[in-house]
């Protein structure tokens, strides 16, 4: 079995940028770092949250991104309702679920 595999590891996300659009809806940056990624096992996904947990929004990862640590990706048009000042991202690990690092950053308006 595959070291990392029997972990329980996490990715970390390390920066975020919300990004207002015309039509009221925002776009989402986020930059993770999952540094044990390979084919086998890596950070399939990650979240967006509202402060009481409501999830917003998920970008899911089709691949493994060992070649490209940390890598940044962008999930478009999530609504956020007008009275939540703040979002916070939090990444998935194939076997371990959400978990890991994350970052909470105001929405602009």
């Amino acid at each position: 079995m595959d070291p990392a595999s029997a972990e329980t590891l996490f990715p970390d996300v390390l920066e975020v940028v919300v990004e207002p659009r015309d039509d009221g809806l925002f776009w989402i940056y986020t930059t993770m770092s999952s540094p044990y990624d390979s084919a086998d096992r890596y950070a399939d996904a990650w979240r967006v949250l509202a402060p009481d947990g409501t999830e917003l929004g998920v970008r899911v990862l089709a691949h493994d991104h060992a070649a490209e640590q940390p890598f940044t990706r962008s999930l478009r048009d999530v609504a956020i309702p007008d009275d939540i000042t703040e979002i916070t991202v939090e990444g998935r690990d194939q076997l371990s679920g959400w978990g890991g690092g994350t970052v909470t950053v105001p929405v602009p308006r």
